[in-house]
């Protein structure tokens, strides 16, 4: 397994890369079509490819090799999730509902829903289906349901003692308490399914919500009036910084970051294609995964929220395309789901940098790639 990751830009890498590139693909190109689960002959074709690969005695030649050992997955991955490599508690949902995983590794299935989302502090799990809302507590246990038509995005804020569950349902948003009492309606527009929405941190009345390339940061309190308004390129998901001081909007190929009164700090125009995003819980820095242009490549960087001009990091890269990503609530490691691979990517970038991975994610699962939907919470 590599244990050492590449933070510093070596000169005539990016060069190098392409070429042996060329020689893998070349390479790929003559085998015969196989079931990959099935036949050895693939990784026989690149195994001959990086024999020449390894050639490249320079050290962008031994750059392009650590990338493409990752092209086929983490060498020497776990064959099962024994454990989780920080404190807290996974919550993810494959096709056969959703799931929370304990530090130990033991899986509990919560019943057969689409999707799911923590409460604040991780004491209960919010689930939904196309008709229906489900809060319950991470045993499985249902406290309250609510039945609506057309459910779509869901997030649920507050405090320990005070909490409130936005949701979608049509082209409405409503709000409601966590303990299912007092459901109202909050607005209405255009294309809200797919419009993302987020709860200012231990807040119950100040919820960004952004629709038709306008973010909007809205009091609940007082019935949904807009505190103010940025247009933006519009994203796929919204994030704030856990001291509520940075508010960062993710699209395919731009990160906004605000402050919590709407000014703009910056944007960035990112190097690839964005396919998921998560902000680190204990500082002002968001990790990307990008799926790199003009190639079939994936990478994983970190950037900061306070300063454009700060360096990128780069923590992972692979062929294909990454999925989720999670902080662990320690924000010591990242969780990359690489669906290709079929393994969960465990990245320490705190101290000495490590890389622990999983394999055969699916099988334990119910047998389909699950998405992750929040690492939260030590218990």
């Amino acid at each position: 397994m590599r244990r050492e990751l590449d933070w510093i830009e070596i000169p005539g890498e990016h060069e190098a890369r392409e070429r042996a590139w060329t020689v893998v693909s070349a390479a790929f190109a003559e085998r015969e079509p196989t079931t990959p689960k099935r036949s050895w002959k693939p990784f026989a074709a690149l195994a001959a490819a990086l024999a020449v690969v390894a050639g490249l005695a320079s050290p962008p030649g031994n750059a392009v090799f650590d990338d493409i050992r990752e092209a086929v997955g983490v060498e020497k991955a776990q064959p099962a999730l024994f454990s989780l490599p920080a404190p807290g508690r996974l919550l993810v949902t494959s096709a056969a509902g959703p799931w929370v995983v304990q530090r130990d590794g033991s899986r509990r299935l919560l019943g057969s829903y689409a999707g799911a989302t923590w409460s604040p502090y991780g004491r209960f799990v919010l689930a939904s289906r196309r008709n229906e809302l489900v809060a319950m507590e991470p045993a499985g246990r249902t406290r309250w349901s609510l039945a609506r038509a057309r459910l779509g995005a869901t997030d649920w804020g507050g405090t320990p003692v005070d909490t409130r569950i936005a949701y979608a349902h049509g082209d409405r948003i409503n709000v409601i308490g966590g303990d299912g009492r007092g459901d109202r309606f909050l607005l209405s527009a255009p294309d809200v399914p797919k419009a993302p929405i987020a709860w200012a941190p231990r807040s119950v009345r100040l919820l960004a919500h952004s629709n038709q390339g306008i973010l909007r940061l809205l009091d609940v309190a007082a019935g949904g009036d807009e505190i103010w308004s940025v247009r933006v390129a519009q994203p796929f998901a919204l994030f704030w910084t856990s001291d509520g001081e940075r508010l960062v909007a993710v699209s395919r190929n731009t990160l906004t970051v605000l402050d919590a009164r709407g000014q703009l700090i910056f944007r960035h125009e990112l190097a690839g294609r964005a396919a998921s995003a998560a902000v680190n819980p204990r500082t002002h820095t968001i990790a990307v995964g990008l799926r790199v242009r003009g190639t079939d490549r994936s990478e994983v960087f970190t950037f900061s929220l306070d300063r454009k001009s700060a360096a990128q990091q780069r923590l992972f890269g692979g062929v294909g395309t990454f999925g989720d990503l999670a902080w662990s609530p320690n924000g010591r490691w990242l969780l990359v789901a690489w669906k290709d691979a079929d393994q969960w990517v465990f990245v320490r970038s705190h101290r000495t940098p490590r890389i622990d991975a999983v394999a055969n994610v699916s099988d334990q699962f119910g047998g389909t790639f699950p998405r992750i939907e929040g690492w939260c919470c030590a218990g």
